[in-house]
């Protein structure tokens, strides 16, 4: 016999149509047009961190590379660039992520106040938004680089794989990885024109760190997920999650500690190798901290957590860009 989902719960705190885990007093909320904010919360939009993991990595990305040869005027294009493309790429591949996710999402307490569930968007209108999204960013990418450009338009492919994970292996956030951290190979691209070993150790390096906070995420649903057969690491890790979070945030720190040695010029000063190298050192504090303050079974501090992940991102692009300019 088939059951119905739960109808939606009440929009909080009185704002009509509001996502139930969306930042409060976000600007999509207050601020937008009514009749834009059932697409605006599609692309995620009034929860920015999204767009922040999916940034970091280019910036990471541009540094790394400036790191070898020095920071160039258009660097400035490619730091705006990336922000630009990130917004529309993010709103894009939630948009992908909500249709195929539609059914599930409405058994999931804290999913089911999303914009399609809910009832705010139909999922044919989804995909229309979704193909303008992907569009505007094109018109980005093709500003870049040849290899950006063709690696812009490969990461499509994991972009599309990733909604359709959970469903069939225990370790969806590695897909999660392989797509968000792609920035970081076609950022470095464009800078440089080619990717190179440093560029790769820098691409694991993100998605370890996309094990590590999405893994953190993903306790939020643990147990909704159980009940509708949806598969995550938090659920395949459970009381050992502390263990494989040390994992990841070793190997994390180890290989952002490679990428930067690689990218360093041979003759590089004392003074621009210490800035450097106190970008994993930056990250491994502060994924740290994360450990220490982590209730696996607590969502709201696992939200918080899996939040101060952009300033974990943040205080390494900044480290890294230090190194570049010394």
């Amino acid at each position: 016999m088939t059951h119905a989902p739960p109808p939606p719960e009440p929009a909080s705190r009185g704002i009509a149509g509001q996502v139930s885990d969306a930042v409060r007093g976000n600007w999509v909320d207050r601020l937008a047009p009514a009749w834009s904010r059932p697409w605006l919360r599609l692309s995620r939009a009034d929860r920015p961190i999204g767009t922040w993991l999916l940034l970091i990595p280019c910036w990471w990305g541009i540094a790394l590379a400036a790191l070898s040869d020095a920071f160039r005027p258009g660097d400035l294009w490619l730091v705006a660039g990336c922000g630009i493309g990130a917004f529309l790429m993010r709103g894009a591949g939630c948009t992908w992520n909500d249709i195929t996710d539609r059914h599930f999402d409405a058994q999931v307490a804290r999913t089911r106040s999303r914009p399609i569930p809910s009832g705010q968007v139909a999922a044919r209108g989804a995909a229309v938004w979704m193909v303008v999204q992907a569009l505007l960013a094109l018109a980005v990418l093709l500003t870049f680089d040849a290899a950006a450009i063709w690696l812009g338009l490969l990461s499509l492919i994991p972009v599309a794989v990733y909604p359709f994970a959970k469903r069939f292996t225990w370790w969806p956030q590695v897909f999660l990885g392989i797509a968000f951290n792609w920035g970081a190979l076609l950022a470095y691209a464009a800078h440089a024109g080619q990717v190179s070993w440093a560029a790769a150790a820098l691409y694991l390096a993100g998605i370890a760190w996309t094990l590590f906070y999405d893994t953190i995420y993903a306790h939020q649903d643990k147990e909704d997920d159980a009940l509708i057969g949806v598969k995550s690491t938090a659920r395949l890790f459970d009381r050992q999650t502390a263990r494989w979070l040390l994992a990841f945030l070793v190997l994390t720190v180890l290989l952002l500690a490679v990428a930067v040695l690689l990218a360093l010029p041979a003759d590089a000063g004392a003074l621009s190798l210490i800035l450097a190298l106190a970008a994993p050192w930056g990250m491994g504090w502060h994924l740290t901290w994360q450990m220490r303050r982590l209730d696996i079974d607590d969502p709201d501090r696992c939200l918080m957590l899996f939040r101060s992940n952009r300033d974990a991102g943040l205080i390494t692009a900044l480290f890294i860009a230090a190194a570049a300019l010394v």
